[in-house]
């Protein structure tokens, strides 16, 4: 009964110490997100055609689905 707790044991003990550095990450992460969002919208916001660089963005992620859906691969050097 001892012997099947401690890989539990083990694998919760490596959670507890990884978790500060997973909360750090995913902060800087949110903060980088959050800094490059609002720099885009300023950008956005300042264009002379705002609904070119929102079409533009639509019509590559649209690009992106259709081809991830068809299932095409980038070529492998």
């Amino acid at each position: 009964m001892v012997v099947n707790a401690f890989p539990v044991a083990s694998s919760f003990s490596r959670y507890v110490v990884l978790l500060p550095a997973l909360l750090v990450g995913a902060g800087l992460i949110g903060g980088i997100l959050i800094l490059l969002g609002r720099a885009f919208a300023e950008t956005v916001r300042e264009a002379r055609h705002p609904r070119l660089i929102i079409g533009g963005l639509v019509a590559l992620a649209g690009a992106v689905v259709l081809l991830t859906y068809l299932g095409v691969n980038l070529p492998k050097e």
